[in-house]
């Protein structure tokens, strides 16, 4: 009985093994359909995900866009003040520091 209870499990081992086998050859087949699309079909592919990316996207409001405008337009115009101001004090600075 230890020899038909051996048999039994070697069976089954192998059974798993060949199972396993066969899965690993299914992936590989999905895989290679998914190559043999040509690049045509990948590319049309590749803009229908991008058209179904851009219908998520929660655009904003006009007034928002106008709103957020003005805020960086304002902080670059008082940024390049602020950086002139500092320029223009360094310069009087140095041209002290050269007339001593």
């Amino acid at each position: 009985m230890s020899d038909n209870t051996k048999n039994a499990e070697l069976s089954e081992k192998e059974e798993k093994k060949a199972k396993k086998t066969k899965d690993a050859d299914s992936k590989k087949s999905k895989k290679s359909d998914k190559d043999k699309k040509s690049v045509f079909a990948r590319i049309a592919n590749w803009f229908k995900d991008l058209k179904r990316e851009f219908k998520r996207v929660s655009w904003p409001t006009k007034k928002t866009v106008f709103n957020n405008t003005l805020v960086v337009l304002s902080v670059v115009v008082l940024g390049s003040v602020f950086v002139g101001l500092l320029d223009l004090g360094f310069l009087k600075l140095m041209e002290t520091l050269m007339n001593l």
